[in-house]
């Protein structure tokens, strides 16, 4: 198992649960910090002592206060400590639940697991960290769907402009103006009701609504 591990949250509450769940992993020697650069800095300092860290545990998201910070989040602190020590391993523990979030931490900066905090997320966790020991990656089973439906379709630069015109409150039927005022094309009012009824047929809606609350929701627009 783990020797050490690196934890980056911002709640106490929280910090205190993930090292509970890792002294159950037989896991005690962890390190906390409520900021970003601090967890950098702690990073650094254990390569210096010939001591690195095997796990990077670490939330997306860390509240502003009085201390002014260089990083200022998750995402910024990944990219950082995988500059300076590009094999650690990094389990990322969030609520956060959009499906193109979670793949580009997957994707473009090679995280090994995604545990969302929700209930039962204690059990969540000691798998996660059992299958990156193991050489696997790991999602929380109530998102596998939500990133493999994301997936299954491939959203064009069209229906991209489609859909946000709808959410800034374009009318359907007003839509081919603005294409043709931006040389866009097709243009005609037939193209783009079908790529409409191709993307809520793709994902299973009925509802331009749904589709413009399921693209904001998963950060596809």
């Amino acid at each position: 198992m783990f020797n050490r591990v690196l934890i980056a949250e911002d709640h106490e509450s929280t910090n205190i649960s993930v090292q509970k769940t890792l002294a159950d992993l037989g896991i005690t020697e962890t390190t906390y910090t409520y900021y970003c650069d601090d967890a950098l800095m702690l990073l650094k300092k254990s390569i210096q002592n010939d001591e690195p860290y095997d796990l990077l545990i670490t939330d997306l998201s860390f509240e502003e206060d009085h201390r002014p910070q260089k990083i200022d989040g998750g995402l910024a602190l990944i990219r950082a400590v995988k500059e300076v020590q590009p094999g650690l391993k990094v389990l990322v523990f969030s609520a956060e639940k959009k499906a193109a979030i979670i793949d580009e931490l997957f994707k473009e900066l090679g995280i090994n697991a995604y545990v969302r905090k929700a209930r039962h997320d204690a059990k969540d966790l000691k798998m996660a960290i059992d299958a990156i020991y193991k050489g696997k990656t790991y999602l929380s089973a109530d998102l596998k769907q939500t990133v493999k439906q994301k997936n299954a379709y491939e959203f064009t630069e069209f229906d991209i402009t489609i859909i946000t015109l709808l959410l800034q409150g374009t009318l359907q039927k007003d839509i081919p103006a603005y294409l043709q005022q931006n040389n866009i094309k097709p243009s005609g009012l037939s193209s783009v009701e079908k790529r409409l009824n191709l993307m809520k047929e793709a994902l299973e809606f009925s509802k331009n609504e749904q589709l413009v609350a399921y693209c904001k929701d998963f950060g596809i627009i």
